[in-house]
């Protein structure tokens, strides 16, 4: 089998322990995906896989194989950039940007699991069958993806925007 890495299918590695996170960044050169703390509590390294968020660091390219992942590289649309990534800078949503990556990633992941009104801890009515997307919400769908800067602000403001765009 492959893995289908934003599009393209790319033969999984020899070695079984290789993972995704090294897969993306020391063998394919896809670097915008970052390294962290490496041990799955920062959320940098935050990628799809066939649509749902997960740690890249924590999970192994075999794992992968046969499956769709999408890095912030695979994001954009056609010669523009993805909504989430305009949002992030009309809201100054990142200061650094190390984390940025991670940050858009597991949005636009949190954006589906809401349209799908998949609840969260903060959920206040769980037989609604929707979610109302609070700044609550959003904090608490997001607190897997650290900022060290201080710009989580400017991230719920970017993800709220782009989330009325879609509603609209």
């Amino acid at each position: 089998m492959a893995i289908r890495i934003n599009g393209t299918d790319v033969p999984p590695p020899a070695d079984a322990r290789v993972s995704l996170l090294d897969l993306l960044r020391d063998d394919l050169h896809l670097t915008g995906t970052k390294v962290g703390c490496n041990q799955g509590a920062c959320g940098a390294c935050t990628v799809l896989v066939d649509g749902e968020r997960v740690l890249s660091c924590l999970t192994l390219a075999a794992q992968a194989d046969g499956r769709s992942v999408t890095t912030i590289e695979g994001l954009r649309g056609e010669g523009a950039p993805h909504p989430l990534q305009s949002a992030f800078i009309a809201c100054d949503g990142f200061q650094c940007g190390y984390c940025t990556p991670g940050q858009i990633c597991a949005a636009e992941a949190m954006l589906r699991e809401v349209e799908s009104g998949m609840p969260s801890y903060v959920t206040a009515d769980l037989a609604a069958g929707s979610v109302v997307l609070s700044r609550e919400e959003i904090r608490e769908r997001m607190s897997g993806n650290l900022c060290r800067c201080g710009a989580h602000n400017g991230i719920v403001d970017a993800i709220l925007n782009v989330a009325g765009e879609r509603a609209a």
